[in-house]
């Protein structure tokens, strides 16, 4: 007998997400009688919690398609609400949702917090009696889910994606730097990545040769403002002009940062940003060139400029969906679905499961060993690592009147069976 399924993602978007909300749909589709209605708890677990579930059964083929090329998280919404373990309430609710529709399944995508409420869900119904067979299914472009040997996850999807961003435009801001370096011989770039290096180190795919005039700063290298003034001005003297990436979780002092409700530091919704307090800091201790420092700051187009999406990235993310799925059905309740990469010079991956508790609020490390010695660069081990993940080739975005055509999902929600419900952390 079939039962029905709720998907829901959490935390911050990516490129890929809805390749693997994709996934999920198409596989449990092509089963009918293992699975029943899919909805989709609309803005996460928040979703569930408010009955609110979108009915994606009864979507246009077309427009679940189109989910392979609709970046962030707009079709079914997202979310930063934890469910942390005093709030029995809301675990309650979020099971009452469940028997009110015959829920028998439950994905939920997203982070290292994610896989902690993956992990919860499932084992409260179990210690309940409850037939639900809930798996996550990691996403985000930070790459710190799992352990820092990468025996659990080799790497999630929406890094490969935001890596291929990194690559492609510092490619482009040196060409700027180089045209402009007589009048703004610094050009200071802050790349998204709290307290990991992941990203800030993809910059190095623009230039694996190492031809350009580009310095590397990752939270992790433990510089302080006078080194870096003092690298950068060594190599204006070798050079004459300078790139720097810089983590926005490089400490340059207290930004009085925004939190999120998981606690993170939100760096880009602070008044004064890294990358502004360095490029200040610059200009002020001077320049051993002439001109100024000038600063550029990306924001979430990092994570939802679906023209750069890796190729390799989408297709990971959608057998990382279909996966989940067979572990619902193969292994049951308490895993999460991951990428193993296989040894040897060429790449290739394989789908396998984790348990959830080995995931829960898990964080990986940027690997000590892949930073150089000189603190402003990665090694070309970590080049190796990265390299396959941005793929070859251009992801193919249909276009209509010269616009993207993204997935617009019909707003056909369950009929809810439940009183109101108004979220413990909002009261």
């Amino acid at each position: 007998m079939s039962k029905n399924v709720i998907v829901a993602q959490s935390g911050g978007p990516t490129h890929v997400i809805n390749n693997t909300l994709r996934g999920i749909i198409e596989t449990c589709q092509a089963m009918p009688d293992k699975f029943g209605v899919i909805y989709a708890g609309y803005h996460g677990i928040e979703g569930v919690l408010r009955e609110e579930l979108l009915n994606l059964s009864a979507q246009p083929a077309e427009e679940i398609a189109l989910l392979s090329v609709t970046p962030a998280a707009g079709s079914i919404g997202t979310c930063r609400y934890k469910l942390k373990s005093k709030q029995q309430e809301d675990f309650d609710r979020v099971l009452e949702v469940f028997r009110a529709h015959d829920v028998g399944y439950f994905f939920y995508i997203g982070g290292n917090d994610s896989m902690d409420t993956a992990h919860r869900v499932a084992q409260l119904a179990q210690q309940r009696g409850i037939d639900l067979v809930a798996v996550g299914v990691p996403k985000t472009i930070d790459n710190d889910v799992g352990d820092s040997e990468f025996k659990l996850i080799d790497h999630t999807p929406g890094y490969g994606s935001v890596a291929r961003y990194w690559a492609l435009n510092i490619q482009c801001a040196n060409e700027e730097n180089a045209g402009s370096s007589p009048a703004d011989p610094v050009l200071v770039i802050q790349a998204m990545g709290r307290k990991i290096g992941f990203i800030p180190a993809a910059a190095r795919l623009a230039d694996p040769d190492r031809e350009m005039p580009l310095q590397i700063y990752l939270a992790e290298s433990g510089l302080t403002m006078e080194a870096m003034a003092d690298l950068v001005n060594e190599e204006l003297k070798r050079r004459g002009r300078c790139l720097v990436v810089i983590s926005e979780g490089f400490d340059v002092g207290g930004l009085g940062e925004a939190k999120d409700s998981f606690g993170h530091a939100m760096y880009s919704a602070a008044g004064m940003t890294v990358e502004r307090v360095v490029v200040n800091y610059l200009n002020k201790v001077g320049l051993k060139a002439r001109g100024a420092a000038r600063g550029n700051l990306p924001g979430t187009d990092q994570r939802h400029s679906m023209i750069y999406a890796s190729t390799v990235d989408l297709d990971e993310a959608f057998k990382l969906g279909q996966k989940a799925v067979s572990i619902a059905l193969q292994d049951g309740s308490g895993y999460m679905s991951t990428i193993q990469r296989d040894p040897g010079p060429i790449y290739s991956v394989r789908y396998e499961k984790v348990p959830l508790e080995q995931v829960a609020n898990s964080e990986r490390k940027f690997p000590p060993h892949w930073i150089s010695p000189n603190k402003i660069d990665v090694t070309d081990d970590f080049v190796r690592y990265a390299r396959p993940l941005i793929g070859d080739h251009w992801p193919t975005v249909p276009l209509e009147d010269g616009r993207q055509c993204f997935a617009r999902l019909q707003k056909n929600f369950a009929a809810q069976k439940l009183p109101p419900y108004v979220p413990q952390a909002y009261r």
